[in-house]
């Protein structure tokens, strides 16, 4: 009996492999000539999920952080994510799950007054940690997955 729950169990991992191997990917680099040069996609797409890097809040088109401190960064961070899902189809109410980095976890009050305000009737998953040192002195990032109709 435990040689067929062995040999049934090997056949799932199998084919649960072939179906990621044959999910529809698709890579998405920014359009952005001050983001182009960066070692990694803006966004992947996997079939009807899409998974954004870490996203701060710099002003587009640049990589200079926005101003207002803890709220002006979020505030940035999560139009640029609502911006970016747009663009490939999807919107802050697709969202599934965030995770926020927080340079100093003393400012958290004050960036989840702001994050709170983007999500109007459902919360997504979340997972936050506190980080030092974030790219370009950002005070937060914040990463997200959302789905595709």
């Amino acid at each position: 009996m435990k040689s067929n729950s062995f040999l049934f169990s090997l056949l799932f991992i199998c084919l649960s492999l072939t179906n990621i191997a044959l999910a529809d990917t698709e890579y998405l680099i920014a359009d952005d000539a001050s983001m182009a040069d960066l070692p990694f996609s803006q966004a992947v797409r996997v079939d009807n999920m899409l998974y954004l890097s870490g996203m701060l809040g710099t002003i587009p088109g640049s990589l200079e952080l926005a101003s207002g401190g803890i709220e002006g960064q979020t505030r940035q961070t999560m139009d640029n994510i609502s911006v970016l899902l747009q663009k490939h189809g999807s919107s802050m109410y697709k969202i599934v799950k965030c995770l926020v980095m927080i340079d100093d976890m003393q400012e958290w009050p004050r960036m989840n007054a702001v994050y709170v305000t983007y999500f109007d009737g459902h919360k997504p998953a979340r997972s936050a940690f506190g980080a030092d040192g974030l790219a370009l002195g950002a005070k937060l990032e914040i990463e997200c997955m959302a789905t595709i109709d």
